[in-house]
């Protein structure tokens, strides 16, 4: 019985097949340009620069925005800051640039959470020197000369606790203050007292509830003695009741004692 002859290849069904494959190139790329041009849609201004200060770091090792030109770009939100360029010499400025835009983000979403909780008035941001800088009134967070957090203030504490996720390397001081006026109950001795173990219990919610890294965390109590209005009116005691959530810039963070190296 003789064996059944294969058949040859046919070469012209192998040319007509190949458009398959830059068809579905095209799909690929046309899928992922939809996927981008969603994202885009969906978040705001600073979270798409600093996505896209990621990729164009990772894929070509420079530090400029996608869609910029060459040369130095504007960092929104700070007075001559800028993003080097690819011609940029060292890592100094494309640091800085991640920094601000970090930092940015952290005040937007805070100020957003805030609106979204109706605490505008008891919650503010601001950028200073030492760096981003969050302040609580006491009254959301605590009774009245005790340090144990409202439950209905957890919600919010957690929700500033996942914005800070986003920071990795930066150190975060949680500041407790007190007005002047001498407190003495079954607890605290003190003001110093007080405001110590305010800012801890903080500390530990950010710890304990979000999972945020502790090496990065510390508690410090001011008492009275960091005042921002004045003590002799109950608005400026106010004030100065407060908890302050302050994420040090790179600069103070590089000083403090690298314990993430340990």
């Amino acid at each position: 019985m003789s064996e059944k002859k294969a058949s040859p290849p046919n070469p012209e069904k192998d040319r007509s097949e190949r458009w398959l494959l830059t068809y579905a190139d095209l799909i690929t790329l046309l899928l992922i340009f939809f996927i981008i041009l969603y994202v885009m849609s969906v978040q705001d201004v600073v979270k798409f620069q600093m996505m896209a200060e990621s990729i164009v770091d990772a894929f070509q090792g420079t530090n400029m925005v996608v869609g910029e030109s060459p040369g130095p770009a504007m960092v929104p939100g700070s007075a001559g800051s800028r993003v080097s360029g690819p011609g940029a010499k060292g890592k100094g400025a494309g640091t800085k640039g991640k920094e601000q835009l970090k930092m940015e983000y952290i005040k937007q979403e805070v100020e957003r959470l805030a609106s979204r909780e109706g605490l505008q008035s008891q919650v503010s941001v601001r950028m200073e020197e030492r760096g981003i800088v969050i302040t609580i009134v006491d009254k959301v967070l605590f009774a009245s000369g005790y340090a144990d957090i409202h439950e209905e203030a957890k919600s919010a504490l957690v929700g500033i606790g996942k914005i800070l996720a986003v920071n990795k390397d930066q150190y975060v001081r949680v500041e407790g203050h007190t007005d002047n006026i001498p407190i003495r109950n079954e607890k605290f001795t003190s003001n110093w007292e007080l405001s110590a173990t305010r800012a801890t219990h903080v500390v530990r919610l950010f710890i304990d509830d979000v999972g945020l890294n502790p090496r990065l965390f510390a508690a410090v109590g001011y008492g009275e003695f960091r005042p921002v209005a004045t003590n002799a009116t109950p608005e400026g005691r106010s004030k100065n009741r407060r908890v302050e959530i302050v994420i040090l810039s790179q600069k103070l963070s590089s000083a403090e004692t690298p314990a993430l190296n340990y």
